[in-house]
């Protein structure tokens, strides 16, 4: 199951710097922020899965 999320947050991430760079590349203030929000939410789910992961250990 971790591993599934944790790749969800890399996706996210991903999908989110693309939707970014495109939103830049045309001029479109709107889906820059998108990018920025999905990355964003794929950063909290990534620190959520490494604070599971050290309270395991």
């Amino acid at each position: 199951m971790a591993k599934d999320e944790k790749a969800k947050a890399k996706a996210e991430q991903g999908k989110g710097k693309v939707k970014e760079t495109a939103g830049r590349a045309v001029g479109n203030e709107e889906m820059t922020a998108k990018g920025r929000t999905e990355q964003a939410k794929g950063d909290l789910r990534q620190a959520k899965e490494k604070a599971k992961d050290a309270f395991k250990r």
